[in-house]
């Protein structure tokens, strides 16, 4: 298969592979998001060592899979290894042999260690041990990249990244996959099924798996959307049925209050502060909080955002992953046996509404592309005043300019008409929103559509329309 995207992570490897001097790689994010697949493709599965770590508790099984990697890469010591550090001594003296294989285009040594916290088993001597082969040997390579990467997202942020210790500086590179954007999954899909889906369809694929390529690789173009949900989610056996539960503890460790804090997180639209996740969680506040609230936010589950009108102690934190969110609303419940069946249903609209500002929450970049205005500052916030006449706005992009745009994010299935009713609201908005911020700043209404917003006599007050659908190109 070739390689979807990843225009920038392509890149950073690229000028890995031309420096001239050794290059320490990280690459790192959430659970199925093509890590692996993006290093074994982009060097065509030719590596002068690679071995991965296996889902095992023992230090002796981890040993024995990387001593298998060294034999089969051309170790002729085939006696059983005892530690970590004569692991990676044998790995130095493989390394410096003309058996191993180099990459012809850079005439680089490249080692890829895969799935690396699995190695770090309990009271095992790995960090240590590889510590010691990066510092006394592997950074004095000139011709020498080593790339290592795993799933345990917070065992990289907390051992390699945000190391204070042994691999303190030593990082060269951070490699961060994100999800895949509209656009990449609409590569992505229509690569596997031959354009077969319309750019309709890719959002409504996106508002349910996001831009995970290993959920998007499943789907079938001999299906509709709502079979597809069916065969992977809810039919016993599905490749997906049981990704869910899975899906924290491969990723945290002590996942149980990431867990708790979604969970918290999934019963309120607007999000939470963090004082509300303490009073809804008991999980008490320090750093323990702290670090579960970062992990999520850097695995791309939650955003941490500000309503306009707080200050900055007082941030909300909101799920902004599609397949979470529809997991805890659907999976977890287990409301109804069948997805077809579920659909027009008044929950399934009040889902899509939500699921649809989720998509759109994840694509500002693109949104203001659309409005022409890639190149200015923004802040983005959102704002919510639960009074009298209250007002709740979904997105406001706070540009350096002056300008403020005020989003209205609707998930219709025809154009959107706004009515007097609607018209009034939306003047509401606007009023109560002056009122409360005193902002001097002109207000500019954006709709953000499926099909745009039907053109009659209150339509004027919508100063710009972005198509969701144009989102993908």
């Amino acid at each position: 298969m070739r390689i979807i995207g990843r225009l920038e992570e392509q890149n950073k490897i690229k000028i890995a592979l031309e420096s001239n001097k050794a290059e320490f790689v990280v690459v790192y994010g959430r659970r199925r998001i093509g890590k692996t697949f993006l290093i074994k493709e982009y060097f065509n599965d030719i590596f002068s060592f690679y071995s991965s770590g296996v889902l095992s508790k023992k230090m002796k099984d981890e040993l024995h899979s990387f001593n298998k990697s060294l034999i089969e890469y051309g170790s002729q010591n085939k006696t059983a290894i005892d530690n970590w550090f004569d692991a990676f001594d044998r790995l130095k003296k493989l390394i410096c042999e003309d058996v191993i294989k180099v990459d012809k285009r850079y005439n680089k040594r490249i080692i890829f260690l895969d799935e690396l916290p699995w190695f770090d088993t309990v009271k095992s001597d790995f960090k240590a041990a590889l510590d010691n082969f990066w510092n006394t040997f592997a950074s004095r390579q000139d011709n020498l990249v080593l790339i290592v990467c795993g799933s345990a997202t917070s065992w990289i942020l907390n051992n390699l990244i945000n190391n204070t210790g042994g691999f303190h500086n030593r990082i060269t590179s951070r490699i961060y996959l994100k999800p895949f954007t509209l656009k990449e999954t609409k590569l992505l899909v229509n690569d596997m099924n031959g354009n077969n889906f319309t750019e309709k369809e890719i959002i409504d694929l996106y508002m349910v798996f996001g831009g995970v390529p290993y959920y998007l690789n499943f789907i079938n173009s001999h299906y509709s959307l709502a079979q597809n949900i069916d065969n992977l989610l809810f039919t016993e056996g599905g490749e997906l049925e049981n990704e869910y539960d899975n899906l924290f503890s491969s990723l945290f460790k002590n996942y149980e209050k990431h867990a708790m804090v979604i969970a918290a997180l999934s019963k309120k639209k607007m999000g939470l502060t963090r004082n509300e996740i303490i009073k809804a969680t008991k999980i008490l506040s320090g750093d323990s909080l702290s670090k579960v609230l970062l992990e999520l936010e850097q695995c791309g589950f939650v955003r941490k955002f500000s309503d306009y009108k707080k200050n900055k102690n007082e941030s909300l934190y909101q799920i902004i992953d599609p397949f979470t969110h529809f997991a805890l609303n659907f999976i977890k419940e287990r409301k109804f046996s069948k997805w077809i069946n579920f659909i027009g249903q008044p929950a399934y609209y009040s889902w899509s509404g939500y699921a649809f500002e989720i998509v759109c929450l994840n694509h500002i970049d693109e949104i203001k592309k659309e409005l022409g205005i890639s190149g200015v500052d923004s802040l983005n916030y959102s704002f919510y005043y639960n009074k009298e006449n209250g007002a709740q706005i979904d997105l406001l992009i706070d540009r350096k300019d002056n300008i403020i745009n005020l989003c209205e994010i609707k998930y219709s299935l025809n154009s959107f008409t706004i009515d007097a009713n609607y018209y009034n609201n939306l003047l509401n908005k606007v009023n109560v929103f002056r009122e409360k911020t005193k902002t001097k700043k002109a207000i500019n209404i954006v709709f953000i559509t499926l099909y745009g917003v039907t053109k009659n006599k209150y339509s004027d007050i919508v100063r710009n329309e972005v198509l969701a659908t144009n989102l993908l190109l």
